[in-house]
């Protein structure tokens, strides 16, 4: 069993910004996709940020510039720093821990981020 547990989000105004942790923790001790994934209000879920464990980062065009991904892999661990955060960034976001290429993954429980105009 495998758990993600994240924390950082709350309630923000509009050009601040906010970091968001998640922790894996379970009977998987390694993991070769960390990601990122949001949903607002009324949208699907989509994909914010991944960072593979030995590659290159990828970022949605809505954020490039502005947020950025990084893993501690001894702690299994994931963070997503958010500046100059926007309204249209109001989400739900989702951490996601895939252990091998092309296999399933595990989903955090969410955390909710709110940019105040």
């Amino acid at each position: 069993q495998v758990q993600l547990v994240e924390s950082g989000g709350g309630l923000v105004q509009a050009g601040g910004s906010l970091r968001l942790s998640c922790a894996a923790s379970g009977s998987i001790f390694s993991f070769n996709d960390m990601g990122w994934y949001r949903q607002a209000p009324g949208k699907q879920r989509e994909l914010v940020a991944v960072i593979p464990s030995g590659g290159s980062t990828n970022y949605a065009d809505s954020v490039k510039g502005r947020f950025t991904i990084s893993r501690d892999n001894a702690k299994n661990t994931v963070y997503l720093q958010m500046n100059s955060l926007k309204p249209e960034d109001t989400a739900v976001y989702y951490c996601n821990a895939r252990p091998l290429p092309g296999t399933g993954s595990y989903w955090g429980q969410g955390t909710q981020v709110t940019v105040s105009s």
